[in-house]
């Protein structure tokens, strides 16, 4: 593809040319230069959400949304509403601050600020930035919200330059071009700001980058504050448990594991000590969700009538059955990925396992809100560098946005029937697990693997690069690796 698409500028480098001498265009400054380009993009798609509104009867002037143009425009971001719907524009401190909201039922909820710490934090701080460009008269001008979703989108632009670098320095001087599609990923131009998501994947790139440069405190210190912006960081210290027990590397595993726990304890314990209800808000909202018009359960539900495990809720009322199910079934995808890890013939990369794992997650979830899936990304890219494969599955999930805004606009208005967007929603979740097939495909046979060419073995895996299997002997034989006899302990000397 690549080969096809360099003929725009004279085609395929010759044999004779002289090549890495460039002084300022690094391989990574380039895909710096794209993911720019990328994001902005991903500004301009928002953009038409962020036009100001006539003058209302009270005076006011607002954001013009009329004519459902959230949806007609697919310009929606959680960023704009949630100015308003958690208090940040009153300025107000999350956690601290509740309203009641109104149920179905006509009763009343006490809410809080619904995100974890750190995400919580972040949009505090650009709160007050965007308050303080506003109060200054000489400054340009516009509606205190427009000025806040630019600081947050600044801050969450950053970021994922962030997770652009680590991603190209994770992919070794070898494959450092496998980022390219990092930077220029059709996620990136539709989701790099519909949430805070890219706070994590930088603090999850930066995580896996401190440990494949053998830094384990660090990795767990990074690994912690992305947990505590969003949970998927610290289910990456799965792959690496399962890793590090298989190669007698469980020391460096438990450094990581414990700075991990320290620093999200460190950041989360003030506000649960402060606020231990706007604390707990997260995890209350997220029992008592039921199942997100992008899970795999609203699919089956919207194509067969299936009125789900809990049946139909009353307002407030917690899918129990929902939650013991898609957490069995997720502990299930964790027991799966273990097993193929202690059992492979060549001990897999940590991207492949991590892949799998958050892939694993999503697809087992009750919740799969749309810009989760940039969490794949860079794990995705590094765990199968194929990127014709890579790039269909990026843009047929940046597609399912489409649908999706259509079906939220609903059928009297000119939108899409739910099954148009459950439609988009089951190809993307299949094109997902035929990449989980191709990466287990890989582990199983090493041989194929692009990344481990040329006698590489794991650039990401730090300690793990390199290590010999060492299973430890209490391991029951059919969870030692495959075709690899158990070495026996050599016997003690004895004097003759």
């Amino acid at each position: 593809m690549v080969r096809e698409l360099s003929r725009t500028i004279g085609g395929p480098i010759g044999a004779h040319a002289v090549v890495g001498r460039a002084r300022f265009f690094t391989p990574v400054r380039a895909m710096l230069l794209m993911a720019v380009v990328f994001l902005a993009l991903g500004w301009f798609a928002k953009a038409p959400c962020l036009q100001q509104g006539p003058v209302g009867e009270d005076g006011g002037i607002g954001l013009d949304w009329s004519g459902q143009r959230q949806y007609v425009a697919m310009c929606y971001s959680d960023t704009v509403p949630l100015y308003g719907a958690e208090r940040l524009d009153r300025g107000e401190f999350p956690y601290k601050a509740s309203w009641e909201e109104e149920r179905a039922d006509g009763s009343t909820q006490v809410r809080y600020m619904e995100y974890p710490v750190l995400s919580g934090i972040y949009q505090y701080v650009s709160m007050v930035i965007a308050k303080a460009w506003h109060g200054v008269p000489w400054l340009p001008s516009a509606l205190q919200v427009v000025v806040y979703f630019n600081v947050v989108a600044l801050g969450l632009a950053v970021a994922w330059l962030v997770t652009v670098w680590a991603s190209a320095s994770l992919a070794g001087r070898r494959r450092v071009w496998d980022a390219a599609l990092v930077a220029c990923s059709p996620l990136v131009a539709v989701h790099a700001f519909t949430n805070f998501d890219a706070l994590a994947t930088a603090f999850a790139a930066t995580g896996l980058l401190a440990w494949a440069r053998r830094r384990p405190v660090l990795a767990g210190v990074l690994l912690g504050l992305g947990g505590a912006a969003k949970l998927y960081p610290l289910m990456l210290l799965g792959p690496l448990l399962v890793l590090c027990l298989r190669s007698a590397r469980m020391r460096e595993f438990g450094r990581t594991t414990a700075a991990a726990a320290a620093t999200w304890v460190a950041v989360n314990l003030p506000i649960a000590v402060l606020f231990p209800n706007g604390w707990a808000e997260f995890f209350r909202l997220n029992s008592e969700r039921p199942a997100d018009p992008d899970s795999i359960y609203n699919v089956v539900m919207s194509f067969t009538g299936w009125t789900g495990f809990d049946g139909p809720l009353a307002p407030g009322e917690t899918p129990s059955t929902l939650n013991a199910v898609s957490l069995a079934a997720f502990v299930a995808v964790c027991v799966g990925i273990a097993w193929l890890a202690l059992r492979a013939p060549v001990r897999p990369r940590v991207a492949q396992l991590c892949f799998l794992l958050v892939a694993g997650f999503l697809l087992t979830n009750k919740v799969w809100s749309p810009q989760y899936s940039l969490w794949l990304v860079p794990l995705a890219v590094l765990a199968l560098p194929h990127r014709r494969i890579l790039l269909a599955w990026m843009a047929l999930d940046a597609f399912v946005w489409v649908p999706r805004m259509f079906y939220y606009l609903g059928v009297s208005n000119k939108g899409l029937p739910e099954q148009w967007f459950t439609g988009t929603v089951l190809l993307r979740d299949l094109a997902v697990i035929a990449l989980c097939v191709l990466v287990v495909r890989q582990i199983l046979r090493p041989g194929e693997d692009l990344v481990r060419a040329r006698g590489v073995d794991d650039p990401v895996g730090g300690p793990l690069d390199g290590a010999p299997d060492a299973p430890p002997r209490w391991l029951p034989r059919f969870l030692t690796p495959r075709g690899r006899p158990r070495e026996r302990e050599p016997e003690p000397a004895t004097s003759g």
